[in-house]
C-alpha cells in the first residue's frame, strides 16, 4: 500500500480515497479550423515606414490590435503573436517586403525535428497573419497561399481508460499537485473541456446547485457559450479542490479565482507552452509507461463514450464546441463508410 505523505502544510489535503472511474470500461482500448472575424476598421495607414518599406514589427501590433477588436480571444491572439515574432526572429526579418515564399520554407526547416502537424500549425498562424496583411493592403500577393505541410491523416486513438483509472488510483489524493491534476483529468473526461479552456476555468463557471460549467465564450475556442453537465464525483472534488486553493491563495496572497491554479496560487494560463498540467501529464504517462495519457486523448475518451452511449454527431459537436461536424467526424475516428452505413438506418 503507498504511504501517505509525512509532510505538513499548504500542501497538504486531507486523506482522500483515489479517484475512480465509476464507467470504466476495460475493455474499450481504444485542428480546428482558424477563427475568422470581421476586420474593424482602425488606422492601417500607422504603420512605420522606411522609405516605402513597412516595417513587420509594427505591422504585427495592429493586426493584433485588429483581431482584439473582431472578438478573437486573447490566447489566440497571444499564439499568433508568437509564432510570428519566431518567424521574423528566425529569418532575420524587419521589414514586411522581407517576406518571401523562401522565408517561409526557411522557416519550417528552422523548426528543426518537430513533428510535421507541429509545422502545418505553426505555419496556419503565419498564414492567417499574412492574409490579413493583404488585405490591409500592405502586401501585394498571396505567395502563401499554395505553401503547404502534408500530414499523416492517420486519427489519434483517445485514451485508454483503463490506463486513465490505473493513473489516478496512484496519484497521491493528499498532495495538493497530485490532486489538482487527477481533478483536471476527471474534469475533461467528464466534460470534454480542451485544455486551453480548463486553465481559464473560474468559480464564476460552475453552478454547483444545477451541476453545470457555464463556459463563457471568452474562455472558448469557437466564443460561444457551452453548458456542460458534471455528475456528483466530479462536483466533490471540484469543491474539495477550490477549498485548497483558497489556503494557497491566501498564504501567498494572491486574488484570482481560478479552478486550476500553480503552487504558488498562480494562474497556469501562461505563456509558456504547454502548461504545467499538460506536461504532469505527459510526465505521469513516461513514468508509469501509460499510453495516450495527454489532454487531447481524454477528450476524444469524452467523445468517443458518448458516441457509445448512443449519443449523435451533432450534440458530439456542440459538447466539444467544434465548428464543423466535419472535425467532429474526424475527431472520433469515423471513416466515410462508416458514416454511410448509419445514414442507412435513415432511409
Amino acid at each position: 500500500m503507498r504511504k501517505n505523505s509525512q509532510r505538513t502544510g499548504i500542501f497538504d489535503l486531507e486523506n482522500m480515497n483515489p479517484i475512480e472511474l465509476k464507467t470504466i470500461n476495460p475493455k474499450n482500448e481504444n485542428n480546428e479550423p482558424l477563427i475568422t472575424a470581421p476586420t474593424m476598421m482602425i488606422d492601417v495607414n500607422s504603420v512605420r515606414l522606411k522609405g516605402n518599406r513597412i516595417s513587420a514589427y509594427s505591422a504585427l501590433i495592429i493586426v493584433k490590435e485588429q483581431m482584439r477588436l473582431s472578438g478573437i480571444r486573447k490566447q489566440t491572439i497571444k499564439e499568433y503573436d508568437y509564432n510570428f515574432r519566431r518567424l521574423l526572429t528566425n529569418m532575420n526579418v524587419e521589414y514586411l517586403d522581407e517576406i518571401t515564399a523562401e522565408t517561409l520554407f526557411g522557416f519550417i526547416s528552422s523548426l528543426g525535428d518537430v513533428k510535421d502537424i507541429t509545422k502545418q500549425s505553426k505555419l496556419r498562424v503565419i498564414k492567417a497573419i499574412l492574409n490579413r496583411m493583404f488585405d490591409n493592403g500592405w502586401i501585394e500577393k498571396r505567395f502563401w497561399k499554395d505553401i503547404k505541410i502534408k500530414v499523416d491523416g492517420k486519427i489519434k486513438p483517445p485514451a485508454n481508460e483503463n490506463n486513465l483509472a490505473i493513473l489516478l488510483s496512484l496519484l497521491n489524493m493528499s498532495n495538493f499537485i497530485h490532486f489538482r491534476d487527477a481533478v483536471s483529468i476527471l474534469t475533461i473526461y467528464k466534460c470534454g473541456l480542451r485544455m486551453s479552456t480548463l486553465i481559464q476555468l473560474e468559480e464564476k463557471h460552475i453552478d454547483f446547485d444545477n451541476r453545470m460549467l457555464i463556459i463563457e465564450g471568452d474562455i472558448m475556442k469557437g466564443r460561444d457559450v457551452l453548458k456542460l453537465p458534471f455528475d456528483d464525483e466530479l462536483e466533490m472534488y471540484l469543491k474539495r479542490l477550490i477549498k485548497q486553493n483558497d489556503v494557497i491563495r491566501n498564504h501567498y496572497k494572491k486574488r484570482n479565482k481560478y479552478i486550476f491554479i500553480s503552487k504558488f496560487g498562480d494562474s497556469l494560463d501562461v505563456e509558456s507552452k504547454p502548461c504545467a498540467i499538460t506536461k504532469r501529464l505527459s510526465y505521469y504517462s513516461s513514468k508509469y509507461q501509460l499510453k495516450d495519457i495527454n489532454p487531447h486523448a481524454i477528450r476524444r475518451l469524452f467523445a468517443t463514450n458518448l458516441l457509445r452511449k448512443g449519443a449523435n454527431v451533432a450534440l458530439i459537436s456542440k459538447a466539444l464546441s467544434h465548428k464543423s461536424l466535419a472535425t467532429t467526424t474526424a475527431y472520433l475516428g469515423l471513416t466515410t463508410d462508416e458514416v454511410a452505413n448509419e445514414l442507412k438506418e435513415f432511409l
